[in-house]
């Protein structure tokens, strides 16, 4: 483990006594002047906050890729099980990605206000259902809602 020393002034010339850490001691390497973030990756480590943080985003952004993809390799089983037209299919993926454009708009002032990491993780939450329900549905109509709703994870990534 690294001892950790706090700098009298730091690099902007103001005095660091006021510099709080959120932990007494880090199992990371870290930089104090750049707001304790971490120096080095250890992979198979879970400690917190840095590598909790590493694994959470990674396993986050994965979830949303999975769910965000989920019915492509699907879409010609579901064209011929549902007898639509290559247009209704076409209409529902296009609903996909209006939903992503849909939610990056929205959490940019969002991310501001609530951090990343919440919005991630309602997002997540909320498209969960939606993917769940992908073996429900019975029409064209039903399949663009629901790649427009699973189209809002997209907005994670």
């Amino acid at each position: 483990m690294t001892e950790i020393t706090i700098f009298e002034n730091d690099s902007e010339g103001q005095n660091s006594s006021n510099h709080r850490n959120k932990y007494e001691s880090y199992q990371l390497e870290i930089d104090p002047l750049q707001g304790d973030r971490a120096v080095c990756l250890k992979i198979t480590s879970f400690a917190r906050p840095h590598m909790r943080a590493f694994h959470c985003a990674w396993w986050g952004y994965f979830m949303a890729f999975n769910m965000w993809f989920a019915i492509s390799p699907l879409q010609s089983e579901i064209q011929r099980s549902l007898q639509i037209s290559n247009e209704q299919l076409w209409t529902a993926s296009i609903a996909g990605v209006g939903g992503t454009i849909c939610m990056r708009f929205l959490f940019g002032p969002l991310c501001d206000k609530y951090g990343p990491r919440t919005l991630m993780a309602l997002s997540l939450c909320f498209a969960a259902v939606p993917t769940a329900l992908t073996g429900t549905i019975r029409s064209a109509t039903h399949l663009t809602v629901l790649r427009l709703l699973i189209g809002t994870v997209g907005g994670t990534f």
